[in-house]
């Protein structure tokens, strides 16, 4: 099964022209805003602080999230939605042999949600790797967990 969040790269592109756009109107309108504190400075401070905190909460969510279970090999890649063909410096790729996936969780947060996978490595020793699935549906989430489930599945041994 093969899935990506690529119709996602829109709605980002408009998060940011909009957080652009609002960060102009409050420049323009920055003498509104003076009720605020006694100082204009802090007044500043404020709105620079908190416009801040937004575009990097958009950036940190921001992530295009590729799946491939097609064949004997599970390939995983998280990386930037913007820019990412020029600049990799966000990507994290992940590809194992599906006889080696022990256990995956998914972890649902207020406004982010991650895939974490269990994998065996040769020594028999358990690696967890996460993954950033915030901006992928909640339909392709479920095919996700389908195909690992299935995995898992296959890869449980009985004990008698």
């Amino acid at each position: 099964m093969r899935t990506n969040n690529a119709k996602v790269k829109n709605t980002i592109v408009s998060v940011y022209f909009i957080l652009i756009v609002l960060a102009i109107l409050l420049a323009t309108v920055f003498s509104a805003f003076s009720h605020l504190t006694p100082s204009p400075m802090l007044t500043f401070l404020f709105l620079f602080v908190g416009f801040l905190i937004l575009f990097f909460s958009v950036h940190a969510v921001s992530k295009y999230f590729e799946y491939d279970s097609d064949g004997k090999k599970v390939m995983v890649i998280n990386k930037g939605l913007l820019m990412s063909d020029y600049f990799n410096y966000r990507e994290h790729q992940l590809e194992f042999d599906k006889s080696r996936l022990m256990a995956f969780k998914f972890k649902n947060y207020f406004v982010y949600k991650s895939l974490t996978l269990y994998i065996k490595n040769s020594k028999g020793h358990t690696k967890k790797e996460s993954f950033n699935v915030t901006l992928v549906t909640k339909k392709k989430r479920r095919y996700i967990r389908q195909s690992l489930s299935k995995m898992v599945k296959n890869n449980i041994k009985p004990t008698n």
